[in-house]
């Protein structure tokens, strides 16, 4: 099983889906779920709630990519839709918008510090339930940190695939290369969507290269 399926404890099949493209059945954590809009239009869901005959694709850029090019969607949904080539990177977009909007709320809400002492301090007093690094930060001040958070032994709550100029947004401060989140309901909803934007974009990587 992922990192990503163990973050939930299965108890039964209905949170099993099969991926239309691969035919193979993963829990719904590692999938997509698209729908046809009443204007006709293929959209990703991903709450994974709207009504309507739903089809579902692995949670990967590759698989999307070749669900389009295959013309997956159209037969397993029984209409003649027509996705977008796009679509790969408009689920991206809104993989990123979820994981930047949890990541908002939980600096509004006062449980977040940025900046590499204010991130090491809270590493160091054990309140640090996720630790942020930037994607396109120096790898010195991330392996630093690393080095804390292994002391913790949660080295599976490192975030970092996200860029500054998205941290920037999200926290409306400029520059941020790290922070942590303290822990909460928050910090878990966060890091969930941060592990399925990163799974998206590694796991359809790592397809293509192979």
């Amino acid at each position: 099983m992922t990192a990503l399926a163990q973050q939930t404890v299965f108890e039964d099949d209905t949170n099993v889906r099969m991926c239309a493209l691969t035919r193979t059945q993963r829990p719904r954590e590692e999938l997509l779920r698209f729908v046809v809009s009443p204007d006709g239009n293929l959209v990703p869901d991903l709450k994974q709630n709207l009504p309507g005959r739903g089809v579902w694709i692995t949670l990967s850029r590759h698989d999307v990519a070749e669900a389009v090019r295959r013309k997956v969607f159209a037969r397993a949904l029984r209409n003649d839709v027509r996705p977008p080539d796009d679509l790969g990177d408009l689920v991206a977009r809104l993989l990123l918008k979820d994981a930047m909007s949890c990541l908002s709320l939980a600096s509004k809400a006062g449980q977040v510090v940025a900046g590499f002492e204010k991130t090491e301090s809270t590493l160091k007093q054990g309140r640090a339930a996720v630790l942020i690094a930037a994607s396109d930060g120096a790898r010195d001040g991330r392996r630093k940190l690393m080095g804390k958070l292994r002391t913790t032994g949660q080295v599976d709550r490192l975030v970092e695939c996200f860029a500054s100029a998205d941290l920037d947004l999200a926290l409306g401060r400029t520059n941020v290369i790290h922070a942590a989140i303290n822990p909460g309901g928050l910090a878990r909803k966060f890091l969930a969507c941060a592990r399925r934007y990163e799974f998206f974009e590694l796991n359809g990587a790592a397809q293509a290269e192979s």
